[in-house]
């Protein structure tokens, strides 16, 4: 079972060498090409994504497919090849495991548990969609799982990864659609 395991994990890294340009490390280096910067994690560490529950502060390991960038339009939208949509007020993130929306951008007011896109702390002024438990999404396994921004002191994020600003841009200018993010233990 374990060598089968490995194989997989083996073959599944071949498939994606080449797509991989950016990998948040667990001691909080996150590196592309030949730059290594520094990036907060999640308050709980990092640890596998199958272990990965909603609302445990943990960043799940494993690599997740860059799927957008949201932007709030009044601060204005990033150069980069991937597909860009802006973030209004009255938007949010349903992370509510019982809510059929559960891992999707939700429309406020809203009913259920959500995380606010639009944020006093500016945090979410760039937000970049991982595509982490999306594909369906399967509750209680984690949602909102974003690359955004680093608050000043880079303290710890409740999942996700964070970068301060000028370091999400120059990752954001060199990001392709197809490209993934890599999170490590």
């Amino acid at each position: 079972m374990r060598k089968t395991m490995h194989r997989m994990t083996v073959a599944r890294q071949k498939d994606l060498r080449g797509k991989v340009k950016f990998v948040a490390h667990a001691d909080g280096r996150f590196e592309f090409g030949a730059r290594s910067l520094r990036c907060a994690l999640g308050r709980a560490g990092v640890k596998a994504a199958r272990h990965k529950r909603e609302g445990d502060g943990a960043s799940p390991a494993g690599a997740w497919p860059i799927r957008k960038v949201l932007y709030r339009p009044d601060v204005g939208a990033p150069k980069t090849a991937l597909p860009l949509e802006p973030i209004g007020r009255d938007q949010g993130w349903s992370d509510d495991p019982d809510d059929p929306a559960y891992n999707t951008r939700v429309t406020l007011p809203y009913r259920g548990s959500f995380e606010k896109l639009w944020r006093d702390d500016h945090i979410y002024d760039l937000v970049v969609v991982l595509g982490h438990n999306d594909d369906p999404p399967k509750a209680r396994m984690g949602s909102c799982i974003f690359l955004h921004l680093a608050r000043e002191d880079y303290s710890p994020t409740q999942g996700c990864v964070a970068l301060s600003r000028p370091d999400l841009e120059a990752v954001l200018a060199e990001a392709r659609p197809g490209d993934i993010l890599e999170i490590v233990e």
